[in-house]
């Protein structure tokens, strides 16, 4: 549903100083609200008016008031003035918002300030969005959060929706290009489109674009993997983290993947669960039944069967699972290494640890090289290994996924020889 109310065309682009074609269509709010926004704006923030002119909302009749309040009216109460939030893009947009709370986008936010060591970092990376907070903006915010970044002045960000739909043109052509995806997903623990962009799908979409090749040949963007047919629902069998409960059949795959699980905090070293997997599992960042893994499974093998056998599909997403097996057998070897360490008393174990576990979850909040080493094996080169096979990216999968963590687990137990050496341990 859009709110209108009629009011001719020519008549307000005339009175707001603007083209009849930049507000065509525009049947918004009263005239004078219109007038008195534009009118200004078009002085203070110029390419903001440009935006919202040439934006399906200015056609619609949807004015700077239907978002940002009326109360509003002069450079003197500025502080009147009403931030988005998703459920103001609801109002309108009640399908895309209720697909959206399903999906994992929505508890970004959330994720980001359960990690352990999120209170470590600099508020400017944070709450002021320099760093994680920049991505994890898309996540939902609480009224009292939302009412805390204004005291703070940090109201960057406070929509979620506008992290794909730029302000203030909110265009949904823009945000089904896998360009939308690329400001959060690349990089250090998630280089997903450098992964996906250099693989075969995403070189065929590059192609594609630039005339050579039928334009009906198939060339999968993120959205066509991760936001089929234009939901806004995104989850993924593995998760970020890729463990999963219930633990696997292999008895040296289970023993390994709980090694993991104890170092994340999610169980204790008897392999009980703790109060950490509740944290884990309001995050969404992993499947914890077989159920729910089963349904990111069959929904992906869905959009892959549409351009592959469905036996080529499932075959190429096992193999990419059988990665994550033989990552995590590197990944606890060199965790049991350093988990000795604290054991025996040649490093101290981190502030505030229960047990001889390295944190995981604690990043970069490193005391020591080798535990430093360690977090980067996790969080940088296992992602790689695991996203870049699921990705369809050889490269990344081997040389700076798998051949880097047999580097780091080297690494790791030769600088344990030497530390033990000087400690006489």
């Amino acid at each position: 549903m859009t709110k209108t109310i009629r009011i001719g065309a020519a008549a307000l682009a005339v009175s707001l100083g603007l083209t009849v074609s930049a507000v065509a269509g525009a049947e918004a709010a009263p005239a004078d609200v219109a007038r008195q926004c534009v009118t200004c704006h078009r002085t203070v923030s110029p390419l903001q008016v440009k935006d919202w002119a040439a934006s399906e909302h200015a056609k619609e009749g949807v004015t700077c008031a239907d978002c940002h309040g009326k109360d509003h009216t002069t450079v003197d109460d500025v502080a009147k003035v009403t931030l988005p939030t998703y459920e103001v893009c609801g109002t309108c947009h009640d399908d895309q918002v209720t697909q959206f709370k399903r999906g994992k986008h929505a508890l970004a936010w959330a994720a980001m300030k359960a990690m352990p060591a999120a209170h470590y970092q600099p508020m400017e990376l944070i709450d002021g969005m320099k760093g994680c907070g920049g991505c994890h903006k898309i996540g939902i915010k609480s009224k009292e959060e939302l009412a805390e970044l204004k005291k703070q002045k940090m109201t960057y960000g406070n929509a979620s929706c506008d992290s794909c739909h730029t302000r203030h043109s909110f265009s949904a052509a823009e945000a089904r290009q896998p360009e939308a995806c690329a400001t959060c997903h690349m990089g250090f623990d998630h280089p997903q489109w450098e992964m996906w962009s250099s693989s075969k799908h995403g070189v065929r979409t590059l192609l594609r674009r630039q005339g050579i090749g039928p334009t009906e040949a198939a060339a999968p963007t993120c959205q066509t993997c991760h936001l089929p047919n234009g939901t806004h629902e995104n989850r993924t069998a593995w998760g970020f983290l890729a463990v999963r409960l219930p633990m696997p059949d292999e008895p040296k795959w289970a023993e390994d993947r709980a090694t993991i699980l104890k170092a994340l905090g999610v169980l204790d070293p008897d392999g009980k669960p703790t109060e950490r997997l509740a944290v884990v599992k309001g995050a969404d960042v992993a499947r914890l039944t077989q159920e729910a893994w089963d349904v990111e499974r069959s929904r992906m093998l869905k959009t892959c069967s549409l351009c592959h056998a469905a036996a080529f599909a499932d075959g190429e997403l096992k193999k990419a699972d059988g990665m994550i097996r033989r990552a995590d057998g590197l990944m606890a070897d060199a965790i049991h290494v350093v988990a000795d360490l604290y054991k025996d008393g040649v490093i101290p174990r981190p502030q505030g640890a229960k047990h001889a576990y390295p944190d995981l979850l604690t990043f970069n909040e490193a005391a020591t090289e080798i535990e430093g080493r360690l977090f980067q094996m996790f969080l940088k080169h296992r992602m790689r290994a695991f996203q870049g096979s699921f990705h369809a990216n050889p490269d990344y999968a081997f040389w700076y996924g798998w051949s880097e963590m047999r580097a780091d687990l080297t690494a790791i137990q030769e600088a344990a020889k030497r530390m033990r050496a000087q400690a006489g341990k």
